[in-house]
């Protein structure tokens, strides 16, 4: 029954065009037949007409045709022969059989018998009309005598001249002396052809049976086939072994392994929370599922700065996403942490071993630094890092910059910190998170020297198709280094099915879609998408917060806006990929075109300045001075302006501060992997109130999709945007917020670590195994 569907959607077509075919083909058959035995008749009349010529001659010609009654009725003996009459050549019937009807004349018969069909109507059934001309001879012998009378005397005739002599007489021509109607029985032509009529329907109800039944047999299997096939795709495997899909399924197999992959971390968003993540969920998974190993994070910027300051030494949260993210797992997990120490300080603080225990107070970890050369910093950090790798990643219109100087240090910086790997490792399969772009190289060298290790390399940027990616000279050995690790994440699908394309587009790997790995030199790679979060705050934390309205009195005081004024915020680094540009012209355009909110509509953009040294980025920072000065310029009012620039860092508590104080919060990221800054103002929002504009070129807009999301690049969208948010009513920004707020909230970070965890237990564990098997069979 499931597929008898599927069936009919062959059956009733075939069924139609059987029957058509039939309608057509059987009047078609009956006039073939018709002219085929309408030939035949008339040879036979030919041959009869032939047959019976001299007898009917002679009898016209003696003037008796009573002669022919015996002859005809002999004839007519044949089944096929109806009747038989002769005409004169006046017309008149002279001599006809019995069952010759009488109201058929001469004249009538050779009308019908000159029509294609030569056929006649009678109450008995149809005739053949057959009119055939008798030809005849006049008699010679009274002319013969004549001439032998007039010569007498031979001699006289041998006496006489040549010209008396009397020529012989040459035989007259044929002559028409009358026209024989033959009719023919058709009946059995009609039941011949009705005959064949059955059979030709017969032959197709017997064909369309035939053709229905395999019709029905291949529809089956090839329905039992696919849905086989459909099932192993989904299982991750094909109908014969993991590497061959199902060749039917070759049209669409990737797009129905990538909306599986889609609905798989669907799932995994929607889904309900059967246990809140946290960090001692997090502590008992590691002690659990990877026995308590040691966990190393690996990544350029320090979790904590310390810097000297007029009071002495201070510590610092830099302004980072990963740093948001991945410290607190760092404090669930108790492992160590190597970074780059850039504070003034750093050395400072440090022990004999360049350790020191943070966060200050509890030393819930390690942080192991390092120390860089002003001239390795330029070329690792400044030039590689973020002059070639950022721009080549982010589809931002920035031209990224390969210099074979910035290289060289790239990859000398990447071995030192595979050194500090090494040295830090308690044992030969510690689990290593490398963060981020800074270490492409790093995985590779690792596994060089701890083959054993459990290394996961997680890409916080986007990942460009190939076509982007291969404007580096080195691509081979960034994707080489990068397939060093055990396991490879990004934040979303389409980043690695980017990745998987670059890595088929350059390098000799074997790539298993429907399993998302890749095979390089002997060594498989889980490439896997990991949404990034953050750490939602605990409630002891939420309780000591100053509630939103202290929030906006001190942030109006300080700033000295309108009380009542419509307060939007920017909280970024000062990056051309985050969009502020695209965000100031936005506001602009909000103004002109809604001129009742100037004096009411606020925008303050937090701007932490960051990578200086780059001459991109100081024209990037000079120009959106620039821009703010001339909006402000435009639309300042006594007391009032509408933008305001804060160009420098601010601590954790001053940010959520601007949270719980703004209307508003605009995240215009022109190209992000995932952008924490919108969940983080989410997490402020315990009073569910505010309106998040989350640009979709940022990861989190796949998740967010209660954000007023926008077009950065589509100035009139964002400002419309900015309009709908300032007019958006109370209870609607409630819906909305509590809604994001239990995403960000189940989705944490410590989801998103657990999840990578998880996957590396499942992989070190298949792998003691696999080395158990290998011992077993040695022996």
């Amino acid at each position: 029954m499931k597929t008898l569907r599927l069936q009919l959607r062959f059956l009733f077509p075939l069924a139609l065009t059987l029957v058509a075919a039939a309608y057509v083909a059987v009047p078609l058959l009956d006039q073939v037949t018709l002219r085929w035995f309408s030939r035949d008749l008339n040879s036979r009349g030919v041959l009869v007409a032939t047959a019976l010529s001299d007898s009917v001659a002679d009898a016209l010609l003696s003037g008796k045709p009573e002669r022919l009654e015996a002859l005809f009725d002999r004839t007519i003996q044949d089944e096929r022969l109806f009747a038989i009459a002769v005409c004169g050549l006046d017309g008149q019937v002279l001599q006809r059989t019995r069952a010759f009807p009488a109201d058929l004349s001469c004249a009538h018969s050779l009308e019908l018998s000159s029509r294609p069909d030569h056929r006649l109507d009678l109450a008995g059934g149809a005739v053949h009309v057959g009119v055939h001309a008798v030809m005849g001879q006049v008699r010679v012998a009274d002319a013969a005598a004549a001439a032998s009378a007039a010569i007498v005397d031979p001699a006289a005739a041998s006496s006489a001249p040549e010209s008396d002599v009397v020529p012989a007489v040459a035989p007259p021509e044929p002559q028409l002396v009358g026209r024989l109607v033959l009719l023919h029985d058709l009946s059995f032509i009609e039941k011949r052809s009705q005959d064949t009529r059955q059979y030709l329907i017969g032959f197709i109800a017997s064909l369309g049976f035939l053709i229905a039944l395999i019709t029905v047999v291949v529809a089956q299997l090839s329905w039992r086939g696919w849905v086989n096939g459909v099932r192993a795709v989904m299982r991750g495997e094909g109908l014969l072994s993991p590497m061959l899909p199902p060749p039917e399924l070759a049209p669409f197999v990737d797009d129905l392994r990538a909306s599986l992959r889609d609905l798989e971390d669907e799932y995994r968003r929607m889904q309900g929370p059967e246990v809140d993540w946290n960090g001692e969920r997090l502590r008992m998974l590691l002690h659990t599922q990877l026995r308590g190993d040691q966990v190393i994070v690996v990544s350029n910027r320090e979790p904590y700065i310390h810097e000297q300051g007029a009071d002495g030494i201070v510590v610092k949260r830099p302004a980072s996403g990963l740093v948001t993210a991945v410290e607190p797992v760092m404090r669930a997990c108790s492992g160590t942490w190597i970074a780059h120490g850039s504070g003034s300080a750093d050395r400072e603080v440090v022990d004999a071993s360049d350790r020191v225990g943070v966060p200050p107070g509890h030393e819930d970890y390690q942080l192991r630094r390092i120390w860089l050369t002003p001239e390795e910093e330029q070329g690792y950090y400044y030039g590689f890092a973020n002059e070639g790798m950022w721009p080549l990643c982010h589809v931002a219109h920035v031209r990224p910059v390969f210099r074979e100087s910035d290289w060289e240090a790239y990859k000398r910086v990447n071995q030192r910190f595979a050194d500090a790997v090494v040295a830090e490792a308690r044992s030969e399969d510690p689990v290593v998170l490398v963060q981020d772009y800074h270490f492409a190289l790093l995985p590779a060298m690792i596994r060089e020297r701890l083959p054993q290790a459990t290394i996961l390399t997680f890409w916080h940027i986007p990942w460009p198709n190939p076509e982007s990616f291969g404007i580096c000279p080195w691509r081979r050995e960034i994707l080489q280094g990068m397939l060093g690790s055990t396991i490879l994440g990004f934040h979303t699908r389409f980043h690695c099915k980017n990745f998987m394309e670059t890595v088929d587009r350059y390098l000799e790997a074997r790539i298993e879609d429907e399993h998302s790995t890749i095979s390089y030199q002997d060594k498989e790679t889980l490439v896997e998408s990991y949404p990034i979060s953050i750490e939602w705050p605990q409630e002891a934390l939420t309780a000591a917060w100053p509630p939103p309205a202290q929030c906006r009195q001190r942030v109006t005081d300080r700033l000295q806006l309108p009380a009542d004024c419509c307060l939007a915020i920017g909280i970024d680094r000062f990056d051309y990929t985050k969009g502020i540009i695209e965000r100031l012209n936005a506001v602009e355009r909000m103004l002109e075109k809604a001129p009742e909110w100037i004096g009411r509509f606020v925008f303050v953009q937090v701007a932490a300045p960051t990578r200086a040294a780059l001459d991109d980025y100081r024209n990037f920072q000079e120009r959106v001075e620039r821009m703010t000065e001339r909006i402000n310029a435009r639309f300042s009012r006594p007391g009032y302006q509408p933008i305001h620039l804060l160009a420098q860092h601010h601590e954790t508590e001053a940010v959520n501060e601007l949270f719980r104080a703004a209307d508003i919060c605009v995240v215009t990221s022109l190209h992000d992997g995932m952008n924490l800054v919108c969940k983080e103002f989410v997490a402020a929002r315990d009073d569910q109130q505010g309106v998040l504009v989350l640009s979709r070129f940022a990861g989190a807009a796949r998740e967010m999709t209660e954000a007023l999301i926008v077009n950065p690049y589509h100035v009139e969208e964002t400002a419309d945007a900015l309009l709908r948010a300032a007019l958006m009513p109370a209870a609607e920004q409630r819906e909305r917020m509590a809604s994001l707020r239990s995403t960000v909230r189940e989705f944490n970070v410590f989801r998103w670590a657990g999840r990578m965890l998880s996957d590396a237990g499942r992989w070190r564990l298949r792998a003691r195994v696999e080395a158990r098997v290998r011992r077993l069979g040695e022996r």
